[in-house]
């Protein structure tokens, strides 16, 4: 029997082992994933207190209840280490570890390449490894297939290779890992045909494509598909602004076209760590090759430059009151990249921040799911959401639409309210509103020195 057909009997009959190397928003979904499939899994991780976790039944990760995680560590089908060396007993590796932008935007594989030095010190013969990390078209055959070879195995022969581009959406309870449909593109046909198998157990609907290239940059095009569109409706925003009209309207009214239109939605930037990142592996794969991506870096200069937009209309709106925004106390509400997750990665309240503190502000945050935010300038930790504190505060400014926040505490006591991410839609109070773009808005009982200040802005 092949080294092919011993392990895809394996995946077939659930016999196989499955490693996962990193348990973060990626790796602890896919690891859980197979071991409620019955796999017998093991999540590697390099952090101690994520590898106790885990052991101990708990969950580090919203989209992983920690019972899911309880239910498979009981049943013997989940198991997590620091001990790389159990590598070698693994069937399929996944490697999900993180993929940064290095300080001058060129891709950071280090965390992969680390991966890399561990599993080819544990490589041996019929052996899957997949690679998942987001990264640049060739990566799986420019950098991983040679390392893994250094030790004269060959890769489509005595061990398999491929990549599947993880599709995670971090606190989207509608589309998870396994009915999100699974991309996957080996180095061989050998190869391609074990991981679409493997990837089959788990997930409701498998794609093969012909290479680990055109895989990565399927998941490139994805994500530059967004950052472009964002930046589109970003620049509309600023647009709109210019000439009085509320964007949102605009949107709402063009999404009514059923074809030729997708609704994308303006905001203070961009955040995560797909969206901001990603188009740059493609453009510096594409400087390589002596290419300038123009759409790429148009659309993320128009995004980079969102959140120091919303500090100019926070500066606006303070100076319509007469208050400078030095010495004035802005409370954001969110420092997470998206709504209803705790992750602060690329997140635009961190730029918001440090803008606003540069120009003398007194910044606080309140934020359900982010306890404490590590800044140079100084941490800041999440404040209680009280009528006190938001009366003391010059402006309220809603950086991520949590559906954990009292929208209707904020507009009783706030008097001003900055509301870039729209999620203030609908309600009124006390405050007035001022949008991503064009005048201000107030509630039926707003102050009166509000109501002229909202009437001026509507005509001027």
């Amino acid at each position: 029997m092949t080294q092919k057909e011993t392990l895809l009997r394996k995946i077939e009959s659930s016999e196989a082992k499955i490693g996962v190397l990193g348990l973060g928003y990626v790796g602890l979904p896919v690891v859980t994933a197979f071991a409620e499939a019955g796999f017998g899994t093991l999540g590697f991780d390099i952090d101690e207190t994520v590898v106790e976790l885990i052991r101990g039944g708990g969950s580090h990760i919203g989209d992983v209840a920690p019972d899911v995680v309880a239910s498979a560590v009981e049943a013997g089908r989940l198991d997590a280490t620091t001990d790389f060396g159990r590598l070698g007993v693994m069937d399929a590796i996944i490697i999900c570890v993180p993929t940064p932008l290095g300080k001058t935007g060129d891709p950071d594989v280090s965390y992969i390449l680390s991966a890399l030095e561990e599993i080819r010190a544990n490589l041996r013969p019929g052996q899957l490894i997949v690679l998942e990390s987001t990264t640049y078209p060739g990566t799986t055959r420019e950098l991983l297939q040679p390392e893994l070879e250094q030790n004269g195995l060959v890769a489509g022969e005595d061990f398999f290779l491929a990549f599947s581009p993880e599709r995670v959406d971090p606190g989207n309870e509608t589309w998870t890992f396994t009915n999100t449909a699974k991309v996957v593109g080996g180095l061989t046909t050998a190869c391609g045909e074990l991981s679409a198998a493997l990837y089959d157990r788990v997930i409701d609907e498998v794609v093969t494509v012909s290479s680990p290239e055109a895989a990565e940059l399927t998941k490139l095009l994805e994500n530059t598909f967004r950052a472009v569109n964002i930046g589109l409706v970003n620049e509309m925003a600023v647009i709109t602004d210019r000439l009085g009209i509320d964007i949102w309207e605009i949107v709402e009214a063009a999404a009514t076209k059923p074809y030729g239109f997708m609704r994308f939605t303006p905001g203070p930037g961009l955040g995560g760590h797909c969206i901001p990142i990603d188009p740059h592996y493609l453009a510096w794969k594409m400087r390589t090759l002596q290419y300038r991506t123009r759409f790429i870096e148009l659309a993320s200069e128009v995004n980079a430059e969102m959140p120091r937009y919303v500090v100019s209309r926070v500066a606006k709106a303070l100076n319509e009151h007469k208050k400078p925004v030095n010495g004035s106390r802005v409370l954001l509400l969110g420092m997470a990249y998206k709504p209803d997750v705790g992750d602060v990665r690329e997140s635009p309240a961190l730029d918001i921040t440090e803008l606003l503190r540069a120009d003398g502000a007194e910044v606080l945050y309140h934020d359900p799911f982010v306890e404490r935010v590590h800044f140079d300038s100084g941490d800041l930790r999440s404040e209680p959401l009280t009528a006190e504190l938001l009366e003391t505060c010059d402006m309220v400014v809603v950086t991520t639409d949590h559906r954990r926040i009292d929208y209707d505490l904020v507009l009783e006591h706030a008097a001003l309210v900055m509301d870039p991410r729209n999620g203030l839609r609908g309600r009124t109070g006390r405050a007035l509103i001022y949008p991503i773009a064009g005048p201000p808005r107030g509630g039926s009982d707003a102050p009166a020195e509000m109501e002229e200040i909202e009437a001026r802005a509507a005509v001027g």
